[in-house]
């Protein structure tokens, strides 16, 4: 049992998704997640508490292209 854990590089396909933050107009909930270039389908990955949470996400899907938010 270590104190320290490997960071974990998720994957996702750049070929066919891009990231999107959902952001509601009315509470400013956030959820971030991936949108299919095909079917224009949402995959949810979490929800974004902070500005934190959003920065942990992008790093670790090593996301080097802009997020575009939706409402």
């Amino acid at each position: 049992m270590g104190l320290f854990k490997k960071k974990e590089v998720l994957e996702y396909d750049k070929e066919h998704e891009y990231p999107v933050i959902r952001k509601s107009i009315c509470t400013g909930e956030r959820v971030f997640g991936f949108r299919n270039n095909s079917d224009n389908k949402f995959r949810d990955i979490a929800l974004i508490r902070s500005d934190k949470e959003l920065n942990d996400i992008i790093e670790s899907y090593q996301i080097t292209d802009e997020v575009k938010v939706e409402y």
